[in-house]
């Protein structure tokens, strides 16, 4: 706390060293008092922009979700419950979606929030000229028209199956869509104002000044490369009373050793522990540490375009996955409460109807076999015609994971598999992602994140002619069994999981890919922070009900 200048007569030293007590006393409440009307938060890097339709990472939308409404907010139960639309009527046939908006609903700038918001929204999001990366969600949602206008086949974007009626926003699918309903509450779908991005062109949403917002707080202080913003309490937003929390700080902090630093002197109001093993191991028994879910599955991709000889062999592949020491990985790279993966769909992403976690229902039986390895991997060799491998393995440089992955992974492989060579590449996040979406790899190691809570947000990445499809796997079974558990199961929650089950089958049957582990972890969070949402997919933390006790 800064000091003030001030001039004091002479008084004597018993008076000056009690006035002084006093005034850091003084000082000590204030400062108390002020952080129990604040929560203090931060970010491992900063956010990259405040744009509704562009924006990709988890770390954006901290600050769009908590500053941005839709007409669905995920509860703390992982429900879709009503926020800026006061109902929700689905047609029995699953092809309609009717939501009434509430009464009087208000932008932070006092101006009136309608139905033409949502619907100038999901038209900007698909529309081409947007290069909106998260466009595929809404033809995979099946809304009339959406592929053909991404696609750039219809060039009106009135065709979008999405329209308003007053205070109605209606949806028009052209088939059931499962995980639809989450969208209405997901953070790319939320409302945005026609008039401002207009206004600010090429400056929209790069600032907090550029952006006006219909959530629960307003983002402030964000320039567009200062590593902090602050969220403050929306007067506009409709159930403004219910927000405890006035002020939000939010900075970016890049060494998680720092962060845990700051917690412990009460700085912040949480700190992941989980960054490096060391800070785990020291901090896990920590009477402030708390479990964070993740649905986030580590896995490898392989290159099955033909360009790298031998990996276009199942047995080859196979070999591979059974030479995969998965509970070894994780205590080697992520013994920070991460998990071996059992399949493709990560545990804490969704359940069936009686509470089965979807990860446990659909695994196929990954397992660590040296012996069964060797045996098809030489059998596989003799199919390709080949001798001896070598193989690369492309992974991420700014992460210590990476490397202590892709090293265990080495030493197992070849250990286990005469004749095999690994070599290994480490380029940046940006770099990696470039290399596996032109299939610039032979082997890559991939995280991915559940965008909704339902079972296609992963396993659509597998199909033939999907973008994330790294390594082009292709496979009509797979394609037929998966379109089936988005159309026709879509309404069907347990069918649906039947169904990815059945995919997750042909992927371990073609050796289509290689699970590594669940992510997941703890971090230290203040014991007077209540009212917190997490979830463990979209909006990682929702500040709308949080408050300190």
């Amino acid at each position: 706390m800064a000091k003030k200048n001030r001039s004091w007569r002479r008084i004597s030293a018993g008076a000056l060293v009690l006035a002084s007590v006093v005034a850091v006393a003084a000082q000590a409440s204030t400062a108390s008092a002020a952080s129990k009307k604040e929560i203090n938060w931060y970010t491992p890097t900063d956010i990259n922009t405040l744009d509704i339709s562009k924006n990709t990472d988890t770390y954006s939308t901290i600050a769009i979700g908590n500053s941005g409404s839709n007409l669905l907010r995920i509860d703390k139960n992982g429900k879709a419950q009503p926020d800026l639309a006061k109902k929700l009527e689905i047609s029995k046939d699953g092809l309609t979606y009717t939501a009434t908006l509430r009464d009087n609903l208000k932008w932070s700038d006092g101006s009136d929030l309608t139905a033409k918001d949502f619907v100038y929204t999901w038209q900007r999001i698909v529309n081409p000229e947007t290069a909106s990366e998260y466009a595929y969600l809404a033809t995979d949602a099946h809304v009339l028209n959406a592929d053909k206008i991404n696609s750039g086949e219809i060039k009106d974007l009135s065709q979008l199956g999405v329209k308003a009626e007053g205070n109605k926003v209606i949806f028009t699918l052209t088939s059931p869509s499962p995980q639809f309903k989450y969208f209405l509450a997901f953070a790319n779908f939320m409302p945005q104002k026609e008039e401002v991005v207009k206004q600010y062109g090429k400056d929209y949403a790069t600032a907090s000044k550029y952006q006006v917002y219909s959530g629960p707080y307003t983002v402030t202080g964000w320039n567009g490369s200062n590593g902090k913003f602050t969220l403050k309490k929306n007067k506009y937003y409709w159930d403004a009373k219910n927000v405890k929390t006035n002020t939000v700080n939010v900075q970016t902090v890049k060494k998680p050793d720092t962060a845990v630093q700051m917690y412990k002197r009460g700085e912040l109001d949480y700190a992941n522990i989980s960054g490096t093993s060391a800070i785990y191991q020291a901090n896990s028994s920590n009477k402030d540490a708390v479990a964070i879910n993740e649905a986030t599955t580590a896995y490898m991709v392989y290159n099955q375009t033909g360009s790298v000889k031998g990996l276009d062999n199942t047995k080859i592949r196979q070999a591979l996955n059974l030479a995969t020491d998965r509970k070894g990985i994780v205590s080697a790279a992520v013994d920070t409460g991460s998990k071996a993966a059992t399949g493709f769909a990560p545990t804490a992403l969704a359940k069936l109807e009686d509470g089965t976690d979807l990860a446990k229902y659909v695994a196929p039986g990954y397992s660590y076999n040296k012996k069964k390895a060797a045996k098809l991997f030489k059998e596989g060799l003799k199919e390709a015609g080949l001798s001896k491998l070598k193989v690369t393995i492309t992974a991420d440089s700014d992460s210590p994971a990476a490397k202590n992955a892709v090293d265990y992974i080495k030493s197992t492989w070849e250990a286990a598999l005469p004749g095999l060579t690994v070599e290994e590449k480490f380029v940046t996040f940006k770099q990696r992602l470039e290399d596996t979406k032109n299939q610039n790899f032979d082997v890559a190691v991939v995280l991915w994140g559940g965008d909704y809570p339902e079972g296609s947000t992963f396993y659509s990445l597998f199909k033939s002619d999907a973008s994330y499809n790294y390594g082009k796997f292709k496979s009509d079974a797979y394609d037929a069994v998966l379109t089936k558990a988005v159309t026709t199961d879509a309404q069907d929650t347990d069918a649906a999981a039947a169904d990815y089950k059945e995919a997750e089958k042909v992927l371990y049957d073609n050796a289509a890919y290689n699970p590594l582990y669940f992510r997941s972890g703890k971090g230290l969070q203040n014991s007077s922070l209540k009212g917190l949402v997490r979830n463990t997919t979209g909006l990682s933390v929702d500040f709308t009900h949080a408050y300190k006790k």
